[in-house]
């Protein structure tokens, strides 16, 4: 087997043991699952943090995640775009924490690693990009910049799962997207709008049913 494919097959291998078992499991592992001597690992990596480190990248690839968003309709209103794209965000982080966690620690401890890093960086702004393309054709509706309400959503979720304040049973998508879209506010503009009858009303409302208030 050429070295490169050899590499391919340590890789894919190694993904499933490093969510099962983090960055403790061991090359006797590894070889077995690959089905190879343990001597072939060094073969083709220099170390072990070598291979896990390919096996995190191919772990983390935001390929579907970004795929998925792309595949989002359009003409969806944007309340319900957002909601999707949350949700999107919402699996990747939690299928991936642990993993993520591991890349950061092995690709930024020390440094040895800049290729990873770059990776990394470049991923997130891969996914950055592809959450401002959903918002882009309301962004004449936003206070803020798609780019600028896609880093706002992103950062939600993140807290919304691993703040010491999170809790996703009570900040889903929905809600994420209502605070985005909406603010918490009941009066408009720092002043109490009211109809006819005295009720709060609100002037401002979008077309997916809700308020524009960000």
């Amino acid at each position: 087997m050429a070295p490169d494919d050899r590499r391919a097959a340590l890789v894919l291998a190694t993904v499933p043991l490093v969510r099962a078992h983090g960055l403790s499991v061991s090359t006797k592992q590894i070889a077995q699952a690959a089905g190879v001597a343990e001597g072939t690992i060094f073969g083709v990596f220099p170390d072990k943090n070598a291979l896990l480190v390919a096996a995190l990248i191919k772990a983390l690839d935001p390929r579907p995640t970004l795929d998925a968003m792309t595949a989002i309709d359009p003409f969806l209103g944007l309340r319900e775009r957002l909601t999707m794209t949350a949700n999107l965000i919402f699996r990747r982080f939690q299928d991936n924490a642990e993993l993520m966690a591991a890349a950061r620690k092995l690709a930024f401890t020390n440094g040895d690693y800049p290729e990873a890093t770059a990776y990394m960086a470049a991923s997130r702004e891969s996914l950055l990009s592809s959450v401002a393309a959903v918002i882009e054709p309301d962004g004449v509706r936003l206070r803020r910049s798609a780019e600028e309400t896609a880093g706002l959503l992103l950062l939600f979720c993140g807290a919304a799962l691993y703040g010491p304040y999170g809790d996703p049973a009570k900040f889903d998508a929905a809600a994420l997207v209502s605070l985005l879209l909406d603010g918490l506010l009941i009066d408009h503009d720092g002043g109490n709008t009211t109809n006819e009858n005295g009720n709060p009303t609100n002037d401002n409302e979008d077309d997916d049913g809700g308020t524009h208030r960000c």
